[in-house]
């Protein structure tokens, strides 16, 4: 494998682990319920809704999109989901598929990366895109989930 597909999927893999994840977790220590789940209006998610967002879509991206397993996902279900569960049990789930995707990451090779997977109906993509997407999307949810900590918390600070 070469230096520049080595690096792509091992960054791809820190920044899931070693940025995001970790400022996922501290933004939700010691929420309540209520701040968990509230929502600034009906068209706004919460951030339980989000990590449950983030669980169901990083697992099918890698596990079904790269890894060709169905997982028989209902992204709507993720959205629509109105009461509260635990932040340990969603942490516990996060954690679970990001597990899961760090499995189906670190098994990629160079020519793995350049092939192309089914998705979402007729659409197909190449695996890059899709670890790529993986990581974007990622860490647009968890600046959505910082801001929103912010808002409702005050400063919510994090070990580098």
């Amino acid at each position: 494998m070469t230096d520049i597909a080595r690096e792509f999927i091992q960054d791809s893999r820190d920044f899931l682990a070693r940025d995001y994840m970790p400022k996922i977790e501290q933004c939700v220590a010691g929420m309540t319920d209520e701040q968990l789940w509230s929502r600034a209006n009906d068209a706004s998610n919460s951030i339980g809704n989000l990590i449950l967002h983030l669980t169901g879509s990083s697992r099918y991206w890698a596990v079904e999109v790269i890894g060709t397993t169905p997982i028989g996902r209902v992204r709507q279900r993720e959205f629509d989901q109105r009461d509260p569960i635990r932040a340990d049990r969603l942490i516990d789930d996060l954690r679970a598929a990001m597990v899961d995707v760090d499995r189906v990451l670190a098994s990629l090779t160079e020519r793995d990366l350049l092939e192309t997977r089914p998705a979402r109906g007729d659409e197909s993509v190449r695996v890059l895109w899709a670890v790529y997407h993986i990581v974007e999307h990622f860490g647009m949810h968890t600046g959505q989930i910082v801001s929103m900590a912010k808002a409702m918390r005050g400063e919510v600070s994090f070990s580098e």
